[in-house]
C-alpha cells in the first residue's frame, strides 16, 4: 500500500523579533488576497502603509512573548508534530507555514522528492474562513500544480463541531475551570464583516438577525465563521457542564477600519469588569496552539485592561497545543479526510 503523508498547516510567525523580519512576514501576510481581499493596487497601498510603522510595534509585542527556542507558535506545532508521528502510521507527517518557514512549497517539494503520491493537508483551523483556511488549500494546490508534482491530496475539512475536538477542548480547559471563576470568555479570532458577506451562498442569511448564526445549517453554516464559532462554543459550553450565565463569545485582533464582526473582545472585557466579574477565564478556541494573539493580546494586554478596568484576576486558558486528547483527536480527523477533486 502506498505511504500517505500527513502534512500539518499552520499560520506561521517572523522568522525572529527583528524589526526586518517582522515586515517581511506581515508583507507576506497581508498581501494575501484572502486575508486583505482588497484589488492589487489597493492592497498594495494599504499594506504598504501598514507596513511604515506596525513593524516596530508589532516586533515588540513578539518579544514579548519569545522563547528561547523561537516562535511559540512554531516551536507548539513542531512539538504536536512530534507527537502525531506515533500515531500516523500511514507515512510521514510534516509541518509547514502558510507564511514564513517551514513553507507548504518546501514541505510538498520535499515529500514528493521521497517518492509520495497522496497527501492528508491538514489545516489547523477548527472554524472556516478563506482566510485561514481556504488560503492553505489554495497555496498547496498552487505548488503542486506550479511544480508539476505527482501528488493528490485529502483535505481535512473544518472540524468546529466534531465530538473529537470538542471533547479534547473540554478535556484541555477543565483543570482551569476547577479552578473556579466569575466568567468564562471565549475568544475567537476576528473577521471583517465583508468576509461573512462574501462566503454567504444565499446572499441573504450571514448578520441579517439576532439569531442568524444560531439558525445557520447546511451550507450556510459550511461557509460561516462566526456561525461556526458560535456553534463550536455553545457545544463546549454543553460538553463542560456550563450553565448559560457562565460563559459567553467574543471575536479579537481587529485591523484597520473596516467593521469586523462583534462583539469585540476588548469591549467584552470592559463590559464583565464593569459588571462586577472579579476572576474571569479566557479561552481562545480558533487557535490549536499558543501564539502571539493568545500570549499577548489576551494574556499580557487583555489581562491588563481587564485589571485596569476592575477586574481582579484573567485567566488565559492554554490552547490545546499538544494535549494528548488533542493529539489523538487529530489522527481521527485526518484519517477521515476525503480526497480532493
Amino acid at each position: 500500500m502506498a505511504e500517505q503523508a500527513l502534512l500539518l498547516v499552520n499560520l506561521g510567525s517572523p522568522a525572529s523579533t527583528e524589526v526586518a523580519d517582522v515586515r517581511r512576514y506581515l508583507n507576506q501576510f497581508l498581501m494575501d488576497p484572502y486575508v486583505v481581499d482588497l484589488p492589487w493596487p489597493l492592497r498594495r497601498l494599504l499594506v504598504s502603509m501598514i507596513l511604515i510603522k506596525r513593524p516596530a510595534q508589532s516586533a515588540h509585542a513578539y518579544a514579548s512573548i519569545w522563547w528561547p527556542e523561537g516562535s511559540p507558535l512554531v516551536v507548539l506545532s513542531k512539538q504536536l508534530t512530534d507527537a502525531v508521528r506515533p500515531y500516523w502510521k500511514e507515512g510521514p507527517v510534516e509541518l509547514a507555514m502558510r507564511y514564513g518557514e517551514p513553507s507548504i512549497e518546501g514541505a510538498l517539494v520535499r515529500l514528493a522528492g521521497q517518492g509520495i503520491r497522496q497527501v492528508t493537508l491538514a489545516p489547523l483551523y477548527p472554524q472556516f474562513s478563506e482566510s485561514t483556511t481556504t488560503t492553505a488549500i489554495e497555496e498547496a494546490r498552487r505548488v503542486i500544480r506550479e511544480k508539476r508534482l505527482d501528488i493528490k491530496l485529502s483535505i481535512l475539512q473544518p472540524f468546529f463541531d466534531q465530538p473529537e475536538y470538542l471533547d479534547a477542548l473540554v478535556d484541555s480547559a477543565r483543570p482551569y475551570l476547577a479552578q473556579g471563576f466569575d466568567h468564562l470568555l471565549l475568544s475567537f479570532h476576528g473577521l471583517p464583516e465583508r468576509h461573512l458577506h462574501k462566503t454567504d451562498p444565499t446572499g441573504a442569511h450571514c448578520l441579517k438577525g439576532e439569531d442568524c448564526c444560531q439558525r445557520a445549517e447546511g451550507a450556510v453554516l459550511a461557509s460561516c465563521y462566526r456561525a461556526q464559532c458560535i456553534q463550536s462554543a455553545a457545544a463546549f459550553a454543553e460538553r463542560a457542564g456550563l450553565r448559560d450565565d457562565q460563559w459567553s463569545v467574543s471575536f479579537q485582533s481587529r485591523l484597520g477600519r473596516a467593521k469586523w464582526i462583534e462583539p469585540y473582545t476588548e469591549t467584552r472585557l470592559d463590559e464583565l469588569a464593569a459588571s462586577g466579574v472579579k476572576k474571569l477565564m479566557v479561552m481562545c478556541p480558533a487557535f490549536v496552539s499558543d501564539c502571539i494573539e493568545t500570549l499577548e493580546e489576551i494574556g499580557d494586554r487583555g489581562r491588563e485592561q481587564f485589571i485596569e478596568a476592575g477586574g481582579a484576576e484573567l485567566q488565559l486558558i492554554p490552547c490545546l497545543n499538544t494535549h494528548e486528547r488533542w493529539v489523538q483527536a487529530l489522527v481521527a480527523l485526518c484519517r477521515r479526510a476525503p480526497l480532493s477533486l
